[in-house]
């Protein structure tokens, strides 16, 4: 019996250049926090920190957990630097250029999984606070309210590709890991979700993109790359909610 599905956001609701996104998103950031770290200190500090989030093992939120990182040796500016981090993304993210593409037929694709009384979960790598996940989910014609969970950095333990991810969202959900099926385009962070006991489907509408290139440095030996149960465009995906639900 399917009960819940978990869908992920970059270049899978919404469609874009994520490495052209990202060179764009540091040009705009670095500048916003020069008062408080020059340029490449903040920078380090930055991707140190997001990179850090892969080692979280659920103890302490993903924020505060990603805070301990990038304040280490000026945690007494702790404080001023997570406001200007939320002020950045009040103020400045949606200034970010970015060309997206919606996948086709999304909006029936969610108002189809609606009406099946499906729990939906936006279940994007919570890196981010949850204003910057609003905001590119916005990108989609989406709202949060729309679905029971959206994950961000305040209110998850773990990041992908981290099998506990998963399990910690069927457990904030109250659904257990089988009747549950993640949709994502990545063989490693979204598929990974089958270690965890989901169904998985990978859509395909992110082929023509090197989404993998804002990764660039990640470990991506064989092995690591997830075989999907289905596989296809977003389209597809009530078609194979109604088998699993038959």
């Amino acid at each position: 019996m399917l009960t819940a599905v978990l869908l992920d956001l970059d270049n899978t609701l919404v469609l874009f250049d994520e490495t052209a996104f990202y060179l764009r998103y540091m040009e705009r950031i670095v500048p916003f926090f020069e008062d408080l770290l020059p340029g490449e200190a903040f920078r380090d500090r930055l991707l140190r920190g997001i990179r850090a989030l892969r080692k979280n093992d659920g103890q302490v939120s993903n924020q505060e957990f990603f805070m301990n990182v990038f304040c280490d040796g000026v945690a007494d500016q702790r404080h001023a630097i997570w406001e200007r981090f939320l002020r950045f993304y009040e103020t400045e993210y949606d200034r970010i250029p970015v060309n997206v593409q919606i996948p086709a037929g999304l909006e029936g694709v969610i108002d189809r999984l609606q009406q099946r009384q499906l729990k939906l979960v936006v279940a994007t790598n919570p890196l981010f606070p949850r204003i910057a996940q609003e905001k590119r989910l916005a990108w989609a014609g989406l709202c949060a309210d729309r679905f029971v969970l959206l994950t961000h950095l305040a209110n998850m333990g773990y990041a992908k590709p981290h099998p506990e991810y998963y399990r910690q969202i069927c457990a904030m959900i109250g659904v257990p890991p089988e009747q549950c099926l993640m949709v994502g385009n990545d063989a490693i962070n979204d598929m990974i979700a089958g270690s965890a006991g989901l169904k998985t489907f990978q859509t395909t509408e992110a082929g023509v993109i090197d989404y993998r290139a804002v990764t660039k440095g990640r470990d991506v030996r064989e092995g690591l790359v997830h075989a999907a149960d289905f596989s296809g465009p977003l389209a597809q995906v009530p078609a194979v909610v109604a088998r699993l639900m038959a």
